[in-house]
């Protein structure tokens, strides 16, 4: 688990990072802006700007330009610090350049907004803040401190005071609104690539037990004769020699490895299940693969199949999908006070799978948005993987990515998923798995992982 909480750390770490490259050229672009401004308004519109003042603004972020590209390689990434520190420079270089031509009654003022708008997509927020109030801060100064711009007809332009405090007050909501909208979009973007690439890692560990699932049967098979013939040789070789002396009692312990051997492989081949990982399996036997692990808590999990089983849908063995059901069978288990009821029926049209507890139930606050990475609440800690982190010593923990992994592997596989509570005055929730019938005549293939195998996150909705 530690392994793959670093593994997203890691990449949530980088996704925060601005490559200087993006950053150089975006600042050339609003260079080659301003000064076509400059010299179109000098020029073209005969206005007395104090131009030389403009140009060394203008030169001095050239400069900057300049010199992160000699010290730094092309693709060298700007932490959030030093991706702030540039972007501040953006923003007091404007402020500099909006003083000497009118401040507010610029209609130039408003490029406040495109620093905000690259630290809220790309930074944290935090730095996303600070970058918002700087701008603010510096919107607010050039309102009231600032040189008049000239205009042909008039020695300069004096807009009234309430006009220019709507441009001000403009400005710090669109800095306010753009900037926390573009946050948040990024945000669930980033975290729901995030959570994709979680999912890919836990199928990638599913499909890596299931194929040394199938080694271990594979192992079992082919060690069977040999083995056979080593405890023939020595029941034969006990026969002839003396059962008296150092040679007898060697024979013994060789006789008794052996018997071990045998009862290792009948335990290798009793896990696998005797048969190779992707062979056919109903979906009886499915759901008590999935229940099994969960039969050793305090919880009474009781399976209800149809009587009559004949015609029964039939599937391969797959990894997405045992992982999805035991994700919801395991977290059923958590939050159960005493039971959990399953129950699976089929048609000829859908084959569906009810999970049920007696537990509180889902919170009404966040029973519509289950399914959503990093919705995390905690349960009662009595999985198999809590007991295991409690066994070595670790504190119970989640992402938030459980419920989400699961959803994304059964859809993938066809399924759809409901979520809901039972009808008062029981409680509890329940979780309908419904398949179409023809994805189990598809074999409900699943995705090709794309990420090397970790231990799935201890997770809950």
């Amino acid at each position: 688990m530690n392994l793959r909480l670093n593994l997203l750390t890691e990449t949530t770490t980088w996704r925060r990072s601005v490559r200087l490259e993006t950053l150089i050229r975006l600042r050339w672009f609003a260079l080659a802006g301003q000064t076509a401004a400059i010299f179109t308004v000098f020029w073209g519109l005969d206005s007395s700007l104090p131009i030389e003042w403009c140009l060394i603004a203008v030169g001095a972020s050239a400069w900057l330009n300049i010199s992160l590209r000699l010290r730094y390689p092309a693709n060298h990434r700007l932490d959030a610090p030093e991706a702030g520190a540039s972007l501040a420079w953006d923003i007091l270089q404007l402020a500099f350049l909006l003083f000497l031509t009118g401040g507010l009654e610029n209609p130039f003022a408003f490029l406040f907004l495109a620093p905000v708008l690259i630290s809220a997509t790309s930074l944290p927020p935090r730095m996303t803040l600070s970058i918002g109030v700087l701008a603010v801060a510096c919107a607010s100064v050039v309102a009231f401190v600032h040189l008049p711009l000239p205009w042909e007809w008039r020695d300069d332009l004096r807009l009234p005071t309430l006009y220019l405090f709507g441009v001000w007050a403009a400005l710090v909501l669109c800095i306010s609104f753009i900037g926390l909208y573009a946050w948040q979009v990024a945000e669930e973007s980033r975290q729901f690539t995030d959570a994709l690439a979680a999912t890919e890692l836990v199928l990638a560990r599913e499909l890596h037990l299931s194929q040394l699932d199938g080694l271990a049967a594979a192992a079992a098979h082919e060690l069977g004769t040999p083995l056979a013939t080593i405890a023939l040789v020595t029941k034969e070789l006990a026969g002839e020699l003396p059962k008296d002396g150092p040679i007898g009692e060697d024979m013994a312990l060789l006789g008794e490895q052996v018997k071990r051997c045998r009862e290792i492989l009948a335990k290798l081949k009793s896990l696998s299940g005797g048969d190779a990982p992707f062979d056919t399996m109903p979906l009886a036997q499915l759901i008590e693969e999935v229940v099994q692990p969960h039969r050793f808590f305090d919880v009474a999990i009781t399976v209800d199949l149809p009587e009559n089983r004949e015609g029964g849908p039939v599937i391969q063995r797959n990894p997405a999908v045992l992982y999805g059901l035991g994700n919801i069978v395991e977290n059923a288990v958590d939050f159960a006070r005493s039971s959990v009821a399953i129950k699976a029926h089929w048609d000829n049209s859908q084959v569906a799978v009810i999970i049920a507890d007696d537990g509180p139930g889902f919170p009404p606050d966040i029973v519509d948005r289950i399914g959503e990475p990093y919705l995390t609440r905690r349960g009662k800690g009595r999985s198999r993987r809590a007991a295991d982190e409690e066994q070595i010593g670790e504190e119970p923990s989640g992402m938030g990515l459980g419920v989400f992994i699961a959803k994304t592997l059964l859809e993938r596989s066809g399924a759809r998923i409901t979520f809901r509570n039972r009808t008062a005055p029981e409680t509890g929730a329940i979780v309908e798995v419904v398949w179409p019938r023809a994805a189990f005549r598809d074999g409900l293939s699943g995705p090709a992982p794309r990420a090397v195998p970790v231990q799935p996150a201890q997770t809950e909705t």
